[in-house]
């Protein structure tokens, strides 16, 4: 999807630092056109069914009853004939199906292209070889967890080819450091003098969301899209080794940094919030599962209490009432949702966006949530009572869809950040808008605050982030957070 100001240059520009991306950090896995001896069936064949299958005959409500996440269900076929015969490629449905020109291939033609001519030679070879599942591999396996198991993500390069874009921001509990989203790792930047100190590599292609925790542990929320999504919980701190004066830390691989992992999901977490008492954590993402886990046992114990399927799209952002009682949830469905933790029931719905709801917070006093979406809209409306879900009023609004949302914990203050390129700060006791901070070059995508409330920061499309002063919106500190790049380079107006 392009952006809106966008033009002819900066999509070029876009468009060949892409290429370069890929060549240097790799294609996306997918099966050898020409397998080297007998064909694997994990291997060669499962990821190509992944890419290309797995949408529609998924576990859940497989077309034509046929569930090909699994060798043994994949095998049994759905309610058509068996879909293939080992040994004959030629009189196996799956390849008369992928070989059609009329209305019967598949994948069908509204969904994707025919599939490419190495990818069916493998599929033919492996039924002509007998259609063999690899030894160690049980029948009934997940093959999305499979193949999740054997993928390793590719070690960030030290000079990025292009900015990466910021979904993520947060400042460590001193206010002295900011953590950033990048490419397969954090950034850690020095707050005062802009320098990036840290690097931690991780699993996750992306960090959509971050929360410190209160001994300091970071926990973090991503995933890869359509691929995969995870919550885990890193030590900064810990000890790594220095490589052109800045520490690198292993996230994937170092226990002493990757200190849990509490979810593995399907596809990419979008939102984290922790409670007041730094007890629970919830997470919300692309299933539409809401998840809240106690972390008092200790991270390594840490309990799933609940998993919540409240609502009808992916779930963008979560947050707790002060009491730690209920959470709030909001959605690509065009609501904001209350949730009785104790009772394990949805107590209200407000439904008065008329767009995807990006963020969700509420009021000291627990009684007034905020929400805010892509209808541009900062939104309040009342979170218990008899006039739960009622509109309080419209606050403000953007110009362009709000992408997020963030609140301090303790002082009167959120923060948006928009399409429009600004963040705006208000007063969510009085409803008054406070500033709006404009400089920025691209859309905006991160916005945290500081602990003591003096700063605010924001990440862009093009990696630009700036922290800007609170009491009077001035600039405190600009930085371009894709290492190697000394400046972000501006769309032409």
């Amino acid at each position: 999807m392009f952006r809106s100001h966008t033009c002819f240059c900066w999509l070029c520009f876009a468009l060949g630092t892409a290429i370069a991306f890929l060549l240097l950090f790799g294609m996306p896995q997918q099966a050898s056109a020409q397998p080297k001896g007998p064909v694997s069936f994990i291997n060669d064949v499962a990821p190509i069914l992944k890419e290309n299958c797995f949408g529609c005959h998924g576990a859940k409500n497989p077309k034509g009853k046929l569930d090909m996440t699994k060798f043994e269900t994949f095998m049994k076929g759905g309610i058509h004939d068996e879909p293939l015969e080992p040994g004959m490629p030629d009189k196996s449905l799956i390849i008369q199906l992928l070989k059609a020109k009329d209305a019967s291939r598949m994948p069908p033609k509204e969904n994707s292209e025919a599939l490419a001519p190495a990818k069916l030679a493998v599929l033919e070879q492996w039924i002509k070889e007998g259609a063999k599942l690899d030894n160690g591999i049980a029948k009934n396996a997940d093959l999305q967890r499979e193949l999740r198991t054997r993928w390793k993500p590719p070690t960030p390069f030290a000079i990025y080819p292009f900015p990466v874009q910021i979904n993520a921001l947060a400042f460590t509990p001193d206010n002295k450091k900011l953590v950033s989203s990048g490419h397969h790792e954090l950034t850690v930047w020095d707050v005062e003098t802009g320098k990036l100190e840290k690097r931690i590599y991780t699993r996750c292609r992306r960090a959509m969301a971050m929360v410190f925790l209160p001994d300091g542990k970071l926990a973090v929320a991503g995933g890869r899209p359509g691929e995969e999504g995870d919550v885990r919980i890193y030590d900064i701190n810990a000890a790594g080794k220095t490589e052109n004066g800045i520490l690198v830390l292993d996230g994937v691989n170092d226990p002493k940094v990757m200190v849990a992992k509490l979810l593995e999901a399907d596809d990419e977490v979008q939102c984290l919030a922790v409670s007041a008492d730094g007890k629970k954590l919830a997470s919300g993402g692309c299933d539409r599962v809401v998840n809240v886990w106690d972390l008092s046992p200790g991270y390594d114990k840490a309990k799933l209490e609940q998993s919540i399927e409240n609502h009808a799209d992916w779930v963008f952002g979560v947050a707790f009432s002060p009491d730690g009682k209920h959470l709030l949830t909001c959605s690509r469905d065009k609501t904001a949702k209350v949730w009785d933790l104790t009772t394990k029931e949805s107590v209200l719905t407000f439904p008065d966006h008329q767009a995807s709801v990006n963020g969700v917070a509420v009021k000291s006093d627990g009684k007034v949530g905020f929400s805010a979406g892509s209808d541009n809209q900062l939104r309040s409306w009342n979170a218990g009572g008899d006039a739960g879900g009622k509109a309080v009023k419209a606050l403000g609004s953007h110009t362009k869809p709000i992408l997020k949302l963030a609140q301090h914990p303790k002082l009167p203050l959120l923060a948006t950040c928009s399409e429009d390129m600004t963040v705006k700060l208000w007063n969510p006791d009085s409803g008054a808008a406070l500033k709006t901070l404009s400089g920025h070059t691209d859309q905006v995508f991160a916005v945290a605050i500081s602990p003591d409330g003096t700063l605010v920061a924001s990440g862009t499309w093009n990696g630009e982030v700036k922290i800007w002063k609170v009491a009077d919106g001035t600039v405190a500190k600009a930085i371009s957070a894709s290492p190697g790049i000394v400046a972000v380079p501006a769309p032409p107006k």
